[in-house]
């Protein structure tokens, strides 16, 4: 067991080493432009995860902060100059905070709901946030969008700094991930999952564990709007606050395993991936959505649960075999001796314990 516990510190230390070396490889920008948007989905994904995968609401709204972040460092730049090229990375934090303040009231009155309900209040708060996008056109530009000044870096090592940060988002999200899940929080979460109304009985404050699920969830999703908005030097509203971004979010935590730490990114590793591949090596045929669409059907056929929870289900059903397996172990009697049977050794007890009597 101390053996399985130390091998999860491990392997996030070589997951991250691996991931950090890529860029040193002499990679093609399009391959790095692919594990860009990559990282962007499993960051998202494991923000996701804190709500709709350890608390079980299952928001369909998120693309609607990843927006407000765009817009957000969007109109900033509006107003301010970029020297360094590192100023949009260094405002990330206060546009997660800000996320974070807004998305404290829309939990307040949102969770008053749950299940289904909660989805669909979820991706209408989505259409609103999309709707102010196109009509305030004096901040967000309306359907002509926002441009944002070109990052002042090297052509040749352009996407490294945005990569950098992005693994340094993932390793937050999924460091919050494990600590909750290791946290009197994650219980909470847990327990509302399974039953909040007995949740409540029992003395968790699920109000407050949901909010703040919710507030760290959609502040993470922000900082990547903002990221991809910096990433792309454009912000319009139909990709900025776009539904299929929520789809996407919500299909890899699923096809991974919410609830888990590592489903999610090995999720958007997959159909990101796959996606990105597809999407180059198809152009613009749109056929590349089918086979993205392939890709989730066949797995989630072969793993309904999905890809962690299913592996690890398969790992226990092995121990339990080779422990059902295993030859009952040896009597404590010295070899060669038979062991007393119970009965006689309690006869031969009661005799001498008469014995002693008289």
């Amino acid at each position: 067991m101390n053996r399985l516990k130390r091998m999860g510190p491990t392997r996030a230390v070589v997951f991250f080493a691996v991931l950090a070396a890529l860029p040193s490889m002499n990679l093609a920008h399009w391959v790095l432009n692919m594990l860009v948007f990559t990282l962007m989905y499993a960051v998202m994904s494991s923000a996701w995860n804190l709500v709709g995968g350890m608390a079980g609401y299952p928001s369909l709204g998120h693309a609607a902060f990843f927006g407000i972040g765009a817009y957000t460092v969007g109109i900033w730049f509006q107003h301010h100059g970029i020297h360094s090229g590192y100023e949009p990375f260094l405002i990330l934090p206060f546009v997660g905070l800000a996320a974070a303040l807004v998305g404290i009231p829309v939990a307040a009155i949102s969770m008053r709901t749950r299940s289904d309900v909660f989805a669909i209040v979820t991706i209408t708060l989505l259409f609103v946030v999309q709707t102010l996008a196109f009509n305030l056109r004096s901040l967000t530009g309306g359907a002509q969008g926002l441009s944002i000044p070109a990052a002042p870096f090297s052509t040749a090592t352009y996407e490294r700094p945005f990569y950098d940060v992005l693994l340094v988002l993932l390793a937050v999200a999924m460091g919050l991930t494990w600590g909750a899940m290791r946290s009197k929080i994650g219980l909470s979460l847990a327990a509302v999952r399974a039953d909040e109304d007995k949740a409540v009985g029992i003395g968790v404050r699920v109000q407050g564990v949901k909010l703040l699920a919710f507030a760290v969830s959609v502040g993470l999703t922000a900082m990547v709007g903002g990221l991809w908005a910096y990433y792309e030097g454009f912000v319009y509203p139909q990709f900025a606050v776009d539904p299929l971004i929520t789809i996407a979010i919500v299909l890899m935590t699923f096809l991974g395993g919410r609830g888990t730490v590592w489903g999610p990114v090995l999720g958007a590793f997959i159909l990101e991936l796959a996606q990105q591949y597809f999407a180059y090596s198809l152009g613009g045929s749109q056929f590349y959505l089918i086979a993205y669409a392939l890709v989730f059907l066949v797995v989630m056929l072969l793993m309904p649960r999905g890809i962690v929870p299913s592996i690890q289900e398969r790992l226990r059903m092995r121990r339990r075999r080779r422990a059902a397996a295993a030859p009952p172990a040896e009597d404590s009697a010295p070899p060669g001796l038979p062991s007393p049977h119970p009965v006689t050794a309690a006869a031969g007890l009661g005799a001498a314990s008469g014995q002693g009597g008289h």
